[in-house]
């Protein structure tokens, strides 16, 4: 049995998109910021699927672990969560990334949240008052501009109830390496 699924063998998965250095600081400085201290228990992050299952595990590893270029992503103007407040991510590359990954798992072992259509995006302020979310949306939509980056890695994580667990961190290769 894989040292994965040793530990809490049923806990789904949890498959991230880690930004570059610089903007994945700055995704964290925005969510330590605006974020419920309370609630602020996993890093910033893109998901990609929220909760596969854990017994495929290790299809996944093998899979996340080939080399791949690190992906261009944009980060597009916010937009309200209802309760939050989230920027829009546009990457052609790992939306193709998500499509691979759906064919290592049935459809029918997936919740219907990963089955459903994909809207990536970085939420900085969740869990709050409509009013305080519209009131960061309205602060942050103001001059805001489209960031273009790049992936750094993808991240499997073990969810235990509320905190995560990092399971591997693959990260991409740089552009131009081979």
């Amino acid at each position: 049995m894989s040292r994965f699924l040793a530990e809490k063998q049923d806990a789904p998965l949890i498959l991230t998109l880690e930004l570059e250095q610089s903007v994945q600081d700055w995704a964290q400085s925005m969510r330590d910021h605006h974020f419920p201290q309370d609630r602020n228990i996993v890093p910033a992050h893109v998901t990609i699927f929220h909760a596969l299952p854990a017994e495929y595990a290790d299809i996944l590893l093998t899979h996340l672990i080939r080399a791949r270029q690190a992906p261009c992503v944009t980060i597009e103007a916010p937009f309200l969560l209802g309760r939050g407040v989230a920027y829009r991510v546009i990457s052609p590359e790992i939306k193709a990334v998500r499509e691979e990954i759906s064919g290592l798992v049935p459809p029918e072992r997936c919740t219907a949240q990963d089955r459903a259509p994909w809207h990536p995006h970085l939420t900085i302020q969740n869990k709050v008052s409509p009013q305080k979310a519209r009131e960061l949306l309205k602060h942050l939509s103001q001059g805001y501009e489209p960031v273009k980056t790049h992936g750094a890695a993808l991240r499997l994580w073990r969810y235990l109830g509320g905190p995560w667990k990092l399971l591997v961190r693959a990260p991409f290769m740089l552009r131009g390496d081979s």
